[in-house]
């Protein structure tokens, strides 16, 4: 089958089953928040509380003396949010898989609905937790606390997040096929992201650290990709009319040429090996 051919064979599947896969959404959705006695604001109030949190305890330390930090709560929850939604996305679509196992062994479906649900169902979570980081933001515009100069230049954060999803869907489709060979993936990848959170200026900048920008250390950083995209949301968020003298245009191609490349790559990946999962499940 040619490149063509099979392109439009997947467009015309996915055509077919995008009703299922929006009941999947829903459905994801429900469940995250099932026997929850506050369901759906638990989107609001953990990020919240979060930030709440870290602030309390990183603000002193890295909230002061660095012109990237114009409101430290704000840059500590932007960065949080794209964080969270990454490795909750791509922990539920690595386990999405084997915990289909019973459905996929009766019933024909598409395999690749089951990861690409789990990053969809947290992504409408995620875009449900945008609406506290405007509420923060406007928070401290009425209290005139280091406001935020919003202008038009905010809706550039769309890109970002779109490369975001990307990046999220192509790692775990890659992470759901190892999964499915190596249960042992899990407990590797929960340390992963453990080392994440760190070598990710979430809580801290990198001249906080020390690092003058061209230095290796902090070239070492930016090949972490999701640096690229924190950093081009929060410029486009949080500097407002200075967005282009916040924006890292290299850090931010590197990370959307990486997300492109993990995309291609998760998807070859797992429809070469989804006919043997039947086996290994």
């Amino acid at each position: 089958m040619s490149l063509k051919s099979t392109a439009r064979y997947t467009l015309n599947n996915f055509k077919k089953y995008r009703y299922l896969l929006r009941e999947l959404v829903v459905k994801n959705i429900k469940l995250q928040y099932r026997n929850s006695a506050l369901g759906i604001l638990w989107s609001f109030l953990q990020p919240l509380l979060t930030m709440v949190v870290l602030s309390v305890v990183f603000s002193n330390l890295f909230g002061r003396d660095s012109d990237k930090v114009v409101n430290y709560p704000v840059y500590l929850l932007a960065g949080r949010l794209l964080y969270e939604f990454y490795t909750q996305s791509t922990k539920r679509a690595m386990k999405s898989v084997r915990k289909n196992a019973s459905i996929i062994k009766k019933v024909y479906v598409p395999k690749y609905i089951y990861p690409l649900s789990m990053v969809l169902s947290t992504f409408v979570t995620f875009i449900i937790s945008l609406s506290v980081l405007a509420g923060v933001i406007l928070f401290f515009k009425i209290i005139n606390y280091n406001p935020i100069d919003l202008s038009f230049n905010i809706v550039f954060a769309a890109i970002p997040v779109a490369v975001l999803l990307m990046l999220s869907l192509g790692v775990g489709m890659i992470l759901c096929t190892l999964n499915v060979f190596f249960k042992d993936i899990e407990n590797l990848y929960d340390v992963f992201t453990l080392l994440l959170f760190y070598l990710t200026p979430i809580v801290y900048t990198i001249d906080r650290l020390g690092f003058t920008d061209g230095s290796w250390q902090a070239q070492l950083l930016k090949i972490n990709p999701l640096y690229g995209i924190i950093e081009t949301f929060r410029a486009a968020v949080i500097h407002g009319t200075e967005f282009m003298t916040y924006f890292d245009s290299t850090a931010f191609i590197y990370s959307t040429v990486f997300a492109a490349v993990c995309l291609i790559v998760g998807l070859v990946m797992f429809n070469k090996n989804q006919d043997k999962f039947i086996l290994h499940i």
